[in-house]
């Protein structure tokens, strides 16, 4: 085992922060690279939501790429973005006042336009396929997030009743699993079924599941056949061709470190990102007045 990734923030060539990050990748079960603690555990947070779109997929095969890509995203309130949930919400169909989100800061005062409400208009999209009555279908004993654990369990080999569970902020549940198991979940997500049908959607408009500032959208960008979703506490989960799976996790739960620690920890492997491996830091004018970057 490698020693954690070191993220430095450098402003005129002085430290200003550091950010130790955890890493793992995982290929037919195998760990084939890590650095620091691979078996660290925590929530996955926003990175589930490509597990949480599998029973969706699998309920209805009448959705889009478009739809489905919303449905796994943490949108950045753009007014396409916005649209494509309303259109999910159309297809399922649902209306706005059936999203169980509360308000978001920063953001307009409807429920629409919070940042998981894509995976909301999902869960009663799936409702209504199902015939489940959706009320209440962000609750742990309700059917959709029962279905939504046992996809966790399937798609990371293992017991459900293993699997920690938490309220996340947009209020369904949230599983835990060591960075371990969410590797192994990432590299099998295309081997489960519908889960090529969600990783195509994500990866044909990561525009929908993020946007420029995240390091998911970024490394779809920039890496053909890659898929990957972060999560809140600076988590990031991703699968590459030929079913590698990886994810990182910053100690601190910082985002920022995240581009520059994909970067140096996939280039052994092989996958040069040299768009990633420098942050610019940039003052209120936008002037270049530091970087951030793995420690050298």
């Amino acid at each position: 085992m490698a020693e954690a990734i070191d993220v430095e923030v450098r402003r005129s060539g002085v430290v200003e922060a550091l950010h130790r990050v955890h890493a793992v990748a995982v290929r037919d079960g195998a760990v084939v690279a890590e650095a620091g603690d691979g078996g660290l555990t925590c929530f996955l947070r926003s990175s589930s939501k490509p597990l949480q779109a599998l029973p969706l997929a699998r309920a209805r095969d009448d959705l889009t790429d478009e739809e489905l890509a919303i449905a796994c995203a943490s949108h950045r309130d753009t007014p396409e973005q916005v649209a494509t949930v309303r259109v999910l919400l159309a297809r399922a169909p649902a209306s706005e006042d059936e999203l169980e989100l509360g308000l978001q800061e920063d953001r307009p005062p409807e429920r629409i336009h919070h940042n998981c409400s894509g995976k909301h208009a999902g869960m009663l999209a799936l409702c209504r396929a199902r015939g489940w009555d959706a009320a209440g279908y962000r609750l742990p004993d309700h059917p959709v997030q029962l279905v939504c654990r046992a996809a966790h369990a399937e798609a990371a080999e293992v017991d459900p009743d293993e699997m920690p569970t938490a309220t996340d902020g947009c209020g369904v549940v949230t599983f835990a699993l060591p960075l371990e198991r969410m590797a192994h979940a990432y590299s099998r997500l295309e081997s489960l079924p519908a889960g090529t049908r969600v990783a195509d959607a994500m990866r044909s408009r990561p525009d929908l599941v993020g946007g420029p500032d995240g390091v998911d959208y970024r490394l779809m960008r920039a890496a053909p056949g890659w898929v990957a979703k972060g999560g809140a506490e600076g988590l990031l989960c991703a699968a590459g061709p030929g079913g590698l799976g990886i994810a990182l996790k910053v100690e601190d739960g910082a985002a920022r470190p995240l581009p520059p620690a994909v970067a140096a920890f996939l280039a052994p492997l092989g996958i040069e990102l040299p768009d990633l491996a420098v942050v610019r830091v940039e003052n209120s004018r936008g002037e270049h007045v530091g970087a951030i970057a793995v420690r050298s």
